[in-house]
């Protein structure tokens, strides 16, 4: 069918072409969404898979590096956040290295 065949039609054969159409592309685009919606569904299931299967890094033990002067069982590495106990200590003015462990500090004055 091309333009000028168009040009012939009356309004009422033009307007039965358009409702056609209007069918056609809308059961297209009802399938081809049906399609995408089953792909990310499959996508999604290999991404959950994947993502449960996968296994955390193994980090080496870290040893403490500094001390609660007023609860020698808490440690902190210095990784990570910074412990509850040790927040205020540092606002007040106190100094990290003040709560080096004795074998920390040595190392670290090794280093310098």
């Amino acid at each position: 069918m091309n333009i000028d065949h168009l040009k012939l039609l009356s309004l009422d054969e033009l307007l039965k072409i358009h409702d056609e159409v209007t069918a056609k592309l809308s059961d297209t685009m009802l399938a081809e969404k049906a399609r995408l919606e089953e792909r990310l569904r499959k996508i999604g299931m290999a991404h959950e898979v994947t993502r449960l299967e996968r296994k955390r890094r193994q980090y080496p033990p870290v040893r403490p590096k500094y001390r609660n002067p007023n609860n020698p069982m808490e440690t902190w590495s210095g990784r990570g956040r910074v412990p509850r106990w040790l927040k205020p200590q540092l606002r007040g003015g106190r100094k990290l290295d003040d709560f080096l462990i004795a074998s920390a500090f040595d190392q670290k004055r090794h280093m310098t």
